[in-house]
């Protein structure tokens, strides 16, 4: 695999070279063996660069399932393999993202031609805020994690101290990559910056499995404790297997020890949040070397967020807000004592059950607006929209599937009992809501950009140019200013409508998916903590269900938000 430099391409490349001032003598075009005898550079090109990413994403595949096996064999053998085991094939993987990382800043970016275009749409000011955010709590999590180690050393293994400082490390360099980098379509080196990017996203993957699999292991831990602490209270447990072992290693009773212990548990939703978020700014990245982007892609306007114009959407999300909140600090009240009440169960799903449906019908009037618009379809090539709508879809199978398996427990049980028809409601309704929205910001997504005000814009200049031209005395020039300013009114207010509407729509939006967001990121897992259907399916069977689909959820409301900033900007 090498790049090959042409001097002068043909007629066809220079048609499709962009962003000014770029030469096309400047381009290097991408040759592989396989493709040598290809008749033109363009085909020999593009038949390249589809090898590329095979490769690349062949490196990317067997590393996961490398990975995958090892973290697999951590939790069903814990003899053979450990945990220690994992963080140190995590470490070379971390170790060798960094070399390639170092390298990507200090020399493939800072070659001649490296980066000709850079790619308008993607890495967003909230996709990168989010991985500052992130990553930053992350770090934290990893310095929480250094001290609750450094404090039990005595009964800790050394690698549980080096593998998140590595970590650190590994954090604040791809925070800066992502931050400084994540728009660009690089021309240079092309397979060697392809399987580096692979690398970075397998790597990336792998940390997130494992956080959902510890998540998964603390939790259990967390749920058996309450188990035994029911025991010695008379109550009897809601499953029969908890655990006998005797903790060797507990903290010690220091003021210290338990911030650590609390900051670790606070904090460690994040980090899964991190994880994702950085493979789908890598994957954009991954899509767009070698790429050249021509002018149409190019966007004159930059548009900007603005609260103008827009009462009602932030009245009521803010509202959903605040009632939210109070919602989950009861609920957390509540659900850890040693005896959680029945009634914040039902005060939990019925605030869900009166939310859910004002987003669903907030979302059908915006895709109804959407169609009755004249504004046509971008069907313009965009890797990062493409991205956007695939973790749309693909992060709502976690809730949807969840609530599916919810449904069949709750209606094979009772479903006539007060709690279950409310989580049976509360099931439905969320399916429903997760296909409505989806629809309204993949249909948002897709809406070709209008500049605001630039048909108001044009009807100004030719009514100022109307009036340079005539003379004619100062009534009769109020008259006119005056029936040109309501003729503006009334059509500025014909106009808009369907973009106010929008704008209130997305804005609730926003507002609601964050307070959903919120709630389950800090410790809300009614589905796990209400007992119904983990006394149905089983305590193993329903954690494995719920861990691997509650993180899927609680990324989409954090991806729904940057869905729908983007169809609230562009409205």
């Amino acid at each position: 695999m090498s790049d090959k430099k042409v001097s002068k391409p043909c007629h066809h490349c220079k048609s499709k070279s962009a962003s000014a001032p770029t030469d096309t003598s400047k381009i290097h075009y991408e040759k592989f063996w396989l493709y040598r005898h290809c008749s033109s550079v363009q085909q020999r090109d593009r038949q390249a660069q589809k090898a590329g990413q095979l490769f690349s994403a062949l490196l990317a595949m067997n590393v996961v399932f490398l990975g995958s096996a090892f973290i697999s064999s951590m939790i069903f053998n814990k003899v053979a393999i450990t945990l220690a085991d994992v963080w140190i094939l995590l470490s070379i993987l971390k170790v060798l993202c960094l070399f390639w990382i170092i390298y990507y800043l200090m020399g493939t970016s800072q070659q001649p031609h490296a980066v000709l275009y850079r790619d308008s749409h993607a890495g967003t000011i909230w996709i990168r805020g989010s991985v500052l955010l992130f990553g930053s709590c992350s770090i934290l999590l990893n310095v929480f994690q250094i001290g609750y180690s450094t404090i039990l050393v005595h009964c800790k293994s050394r690698v549980e101290i080096v593998f998140p400082s590595i970590g650190i490390l590994f954090i604040c360099t791809q925070a800066y990559f992502l931050w400084h980098h994540s728009k660009d379509c690089i021309q240079v080196q092309h397979n060697f910056t392809r399987c580096g990017l692979m690398l970075t996203i397998a790597t990336n993957l792998l940390l997130w499995l494992l956080a959902v699999t510890n998540d998964t292991l603390h939790m259990e831990i967390e749920s058996q404790l309450r188990e035994v602490e029911r025991r010695f209270a008379g109550k009897a447990p809601s499953h029969p297997h908890w655990c006998n072992e005797t903790t060797l290693c507990t903290c010690p009773n220091t003021t210290i020890c338990k911030v650590f212990q609390k900051g670790y548990i606070l904090l460690y939703p994040f980090n899964t949040e991190y994880c994702l978020v950085c493979c789908s700014v890598l994957y954009v990245m991954w899509k767009n070397v070698g790429r050249r982007i021509s002018h149409h892609h190019i966007p004159h306007t930059k548009p900007k967020f603005k609260l103008q114009g827009v009462v009602f959407g932030p009245l009521l999300g803010t509202s959903a807000v605040i009632i939210g909140a109070c919602v989950f600090m009861m609920y957390q009240i509540q659900v850890t004592s040693l005896v959680p009440s029945r009634q914040v169960f039902v005060i939990y799903y019925s605030y869900y059950i009166v939310l859910l449906p004002l987003m669903s019908v907030g979302a059908v009037i915006g895709t109804i607006i959407h169609a009755l618009e004249k504004k046509e379809l971008d069907t313009l090539k965009n890797p990062t929209r493409s991205l956007d709508v695939v973790l749309l879809m693909g992060a709502a199978l976690g809730q949807i599937g969840m609530s599916y398996f919810s449904i069949v427990a709750l209606v094979a049980t009772d479903p006539r009992d007060l709690l279950n028809s409310l989580a049976l409601s509360y099931s439905v309704l969320l399916i429903f809501q997760n296909i409505t929205q989806n629809v309204f910001v993949i249909d948002g997504l897709h809406r070709r950009r209008t500049p605001p005000g630039k048909e108001e814009d044009t009807k100004e200049e030719q009514n100022r140019e109307a009036y340079s031209q005539r003379r004619v005395s100062v009534l009769e020039l109020g008259q006119e200013i005056r029936k040109a300013s309501l003729s503006y009114i009334h059509t500025y207010s014909h106009l808009s409508w369907k973009r106010r509407v929008l704008r209130e729509i997305s804005f609730f939006l926003v507002l609601c998916n964050i307070i959903l967001w919120v709630m389950p990121t800090f410790g809300a897992h009614p589905l796990f903590e209400n007992g119904m259907e983990r006394s149905f399916y089983g305590y193993s069977t329903w954690f494995v269900i719920v861990n691997f689909g509650l993180p899927l959820g609680v990324f989409y409301r954090m991806h729904s938000v940057g869905g729908l900033l983007e169809v609230y900007v562009t409205a």
